[in-house]
């Protein structure tokens, strides 16, 4: 698979970047920045030393014309675009690449809601796309294969969505939990997930375990629409460079028995190899740089509670190594391909 990388300069770009350069079925042939970025004429290997050596491609400044001149009006030999770009962008450009037959993954949150009207109220735009929209699959990697296999948009989930969606769906996809019962999710993320651009929000020194947007937070509406449930999302920033936690706490069904809630858990994540369940409650340290998300639930039979917790990284599974694995689904290829140390055994 040949493929274009629009965003390049950020952190979830750049961890994008060097998940593909390790990819030994996916091959970059553009990294691209906004038309006004100052990385535009840098290299990657500039912009994030650690790549130095091994990725001195350069970066330049897509556009209108830099599209014109690259891929329709030239017999291209593109397949697949990764968006890692402001929401509007991709809004704006994901029809003209699926026009050209490029797959488009996106990383931002152009395509995550289905209901139009939720845009402008969580992104702060009118959405224009409406026939990209409608055919965009959600692509939660251990829930959708099948829709993602069969799809030219995959709006990649965001970070505290995965997250929150691992540890819930196992109970409500079931009709596990009690119908109209309030639903809890608590999520920490570092200040990654805030994005490179300097801000005194997220200065190290400023930062201190806080909650923020709470009851408005874009994320609550993708989390909701996903697990066919109505949840309230707590986020919080902590002041640590990246790695997340969303913890889930909702009332089951009395009937429900807590072997029931561990099955459902076997069942969905055993034949998972991202996805593990863990015999403790999960550490950040324990995924941070990793592509894995690790799963612990706690069941009282007697007040109907269930509590799960999930640890990601934020910019990998959180991000750009959810895209990888949709981008190996709809090749075919097992979803971890590429992922894990090779030879790994799973």
């Amino acid at each position: 698979m040949n493929v274009i990388v629009i965003g390049a300069s950020g952190y979830v770009g750049a961890e994008l970047i060097g998940l593909l350069i390790q990819h030994n079925k996916m091959s970059i042939q553009h990294l691209l920045v906004s038309e006004n970025s100052d990385s535009s004429g840098k290299t990657f290997a500039e912009l994030h030393a650690r790549w130095q050596g091994i990725c001195d491609v350069p970066l330049h400044s897509f556009s209108q014309q830099w599209f014109e001149q690259n891929i329709s009006a030239a017999k291209h030999n593109i397949d697949a675009v990764f968006f890692a770009t402001p929401h509007e962008f991709s809004a704006q450009w994901a029809q003209a690449f699926i026009d050209e037959n490029i797959k488009v993954f996106d990383l931002s949150g152009g395509f995550r809601l289905k209901d139009l009207k939720q845009y402008p109220v969580h992104y702060g735009f009118e959405h224009q796309a409406l026939v990209a929209l409608e055919k965009a699959q959600y692509g939660l990697a251990e829930w959708q294969a099948d829709e993602i296999a069969n799809s030219d948009l995959i709006a990649v989930p965001g970070c505290y969505p995965t997250a929150s969606l691992l540890a819930l769906k196992p109970i409500t996809s079931h009709g596990f939990h009690q119908e109209n019962s309030l639903i809890v999710v608590n999520g920490i993320s570092g200040v990654t997930g805030a994005g490179r651009k300097a801000s005194l929000a997220t200065s190290f020194c400023e930062v201190s375990l806080t909650p923020y947007n709470i009851l408005q937070h874009r994320h609550q509406p993708e989390i909701s629409q996903e697990a066919n449930a109505d949840v309230i999302f707590n986020p919080h920033l902590a002041p640590y460079k990246r790695g997340l936690l969303a913890t889930v706490t909702l009332q089951l069904n009395p009937a429900i028995t807590r072997q029931q809630v561990d099955d459902a858990f076997f069942q969905a994540y055993q034949d998972k190899p991202l996805v593990r369940i863990v015999n403790t409650w999960p550490k950040i340290d324990n995924v941070a740089h990793t592509p894995f998300a690790d799963v612990h639930w706690l069941v009282d039979e007697e007040k109907h509670v269930v509590v799960v917790s999930c640890a990601i990284d934020n910019l990998l599974k959180g991000a750009a190594s959810q895209a990888i694995q949709c981008a190996n689904i709809s090749m075919g290829l097992p979803s971890e391909y590429g992922l894990l140390p090779s030879g790994a055994k799973l």
